[in-house]
């Protein structure tokens, strides 16, 4: 059998796991994960991050055991890296939702790993439940299926375009032009989307390759969709890199004004990020670190100046 959702597409033999060491050859394609998150936690929306999504609010924050990428400097190996068990406590999509309410959560982010991976456990989450807005962090490679079906249940994605680089992607075990397509469809279909680049020292950083992934985001998707470049440290397998340099981090976020973007923010380094007019220059979020105050917006989230509407997913 062909596992459908990620774009790995493994072929199955009888009591085989795919790639991901999640989706298994069972009385068809089985997800051993479903019920059982690996973490779960209360976040700040903005950590996802997410900054043009439900601002200041918490968002129920769940992942698996799992990945389909085998990146060598994940920040979340712990997880990504593990292998599937069903030790956890079994948490079924309503207790989820139950759990969000509970804690005064306005949206459910799954995340940490690649939801893609745990999809029918993801998908049954968000529709338990429509008033919750539902989140996606993720690696963007997805199957046709899966890109198809998720603008039916997702309100909001931050993918990672990791590198604009097919021998980076080959290495982690993706493909750029799939991520690529993929992010152009969602956006298409009215997904709200963001997209975070780790800027990895020596790996793709090149002011090329920032330029060409700037380039991208505004011709091919929108200069509205912000672009989140984080810094690096050094973790898992790639203990001998160096951390992200400041100077690296801002020469990337010229690179992304320059390219016309109206919103790049700068994360992991203890930065200001606030969120300013494209139109007017005039301050609309105040951020500190993950706490944001909205000082600049109107009721409908329109600049106080000028009027002009932000853009993202608001309540």
């Amino acid at each position: 059998m062909t596992c459908p959702y990620c774009a790995h597409a493994c072929k199955l033999e009888v009591n085989e796991f795919g790639k991901c060491g999640v989706n298994f050859h069972g009385k068809g394609i089985e997800c051993v994960v479903y019920g059982h998150p690996e973490a779960l936690n209360i976040d700040p929306i903005e950590k996802k991050p997410l900054y043009h999504v439900l601002p200041g609010s918490s968002s129920l924050s769940l992942g698996t055991a799992g990945c389909n990428f085998h990146c060598d400097f994940c920040q979340n190996w712990q997880l990504s890296q593990k292998k599937p068990s069903q030790k956890t406590p079994l948490l079924s999509p309503e207790k989820i939702v139950q759990i969000a309410y509970d804690n005064n959560c306005e949206s459910i982010s799954c995340t940490y790993n690649e939801p893609a991976i745990f999809f029918p456990y993801a998908k049954d989450i968000a529709n338990s439940d429509k008033k919750l807005k539902h989140i996606w962090v993720s690696n963007g490679f997805y199957s046709p299926f899966t890109c198809k079906e998720l603008p039916k249940f997702v309100d909001a994605i931050n993918i990672d375009l990791k590198a604009f680089s097919k021998d980076f992607y080959k290495q982690i075990g993706g493909d750029l032009d799939v991520v690529c397509k993929n992010l152009i469809k969602l956006h298409e279909a009215g997904v709200w989307i963001e997209v975070t680049t780790l800027l990895i020292p020596g790996r793709n950083d090149s002011k090329k390759e920032l330029e060409a992934i700037a380039d991208f985001i505004a011709k091919n998707l929108s200069k509205t969709v912000p672009w989140h470049i984080s810094a690096f440290h050094p973790d898992y397998k790639a203990l001998d890199l160096n951390p992200t340099p400041i100077q690296s981090l801002q020469e990337a976020y010229k690179i992304g004004k320059d390219a016309g973007l109206n919103y790049v923010y700068l994360g992991n380094c203890g930065l200001t990020n606030n969120t300013f007019c494209p139109e007017c220059g005039n301050i609309l979020i105040k951020r500190d670190y993950f706490h944001s105050e909205l000082i600049g917006l109107d009721e409908n989230f329109c600049c106080l100046t000028c009027k002009r509407p932000l853009e993202g997913v608001f309540s």
